[in-house]
């Protein structure tokens, strides 16, 4: 059944006209009236709708029934992502939310070789928030990521935050599967460097300000394997696969 996000409010027997974006979408996948789809709205749960009628540029459905299905992790996991080169980011964000991610943050380290104007910032966030839309579209997730907005690292990493801070480090002596192991679940934001990583100073100021250093073991993963590999790594250890 084809899934779909809506921003608006949704009960159970009221008929909706569907945003002209996503009336445009059901028309390219020659959807017709009577067929079923599942529409959320990030609220959590998911409802199941019967398309009504289809025309040019306006597409309605009624609601039928409304499941409480939910496929959250049972902890929240932040990727604060340095910015990579070219479209690894929009990769990194897909992965991150099919993986659970609860919160994506992008960061300018020192180290990017990405640097966005405060319009050209603004054009990615809405770009990235669309990644976000489609991956949990697919993924059969009903609550999407936060997209935090684009952040300058060092300001960033001085503030205090309720989740526990892991940066990924080749220099740590302990690794993330060991220190996973002996944790109980719990909200942690993974930051992650750019290519070439978080520079020295970057990474004092990370453990000044209480961020735990840990290793993904003795080889060099990417940027865009790093994350999503420890996000995996967590999952695993901790029951969220």
């Amino acid at each position: 059944m084809p899934r779909f996000f809506i921003l608006d409010a949704l009960t159970v027997g009221a008929i909706v006209a569907l945003p002209e974006a996503l009336a445009h979408h059901i028309q390219v996948l020659r959807l017709a009236p009577n067929t079923l789809i599942t529409l959320f709205n990030g609220d959590g749960g998911e409802y199941v709708a019967s398309l009504i009628s289809i025309e040019k540029k306006r597409v309605s459905a009624e609601v039928k029934a409304y499941a409480p299905r939910d496929v959250e992790l049972p902890y929240a996991i932040t990727l604060a992502q340095a910015l990579p080169e070219s479209s690894k980011m929009d990769w990194i964000i897909e992965k991150a939310v099919e993986l659970g991610a609860s919160g994506i943050t992008p960061l300018a380290a020192q180290r990017c070789v990405v640097r966005l104007s405060v319009e050209r910032a603004a054009k990615r966030q809405a770009h990235w928030q669309a990644i976000i839309v489609a991956a949990s579209e697919q993924s059969g997730r009903n609550r999407l990521a936060q997209l935090a907005p684009l952040s300058d690292y060092q300001p960033w990493i001085a503030q205090q935050d309720l989740h526990k801070r892991i940066i990924l480090s080749p220099r740590a002596e302990t690794s993330l599967a060991q220190w996973a192991r002996h944790q109980p679940p719990q909200a942690v934001t993974l930051v992650i460097g750019p290519e070439g990583g978080l520079t020295e100073a970057e990474e004092n100021a990370a453990i000044k300000h209480g961020a735990l250093a840990l290793s993904m073991g003795p080889r060099i993963l990417r940027t865009e394997t790093a994350g999503l590999a420890a996000l995996a790594l967590i999952n695993g250890i901790w029951g969220g696969m």
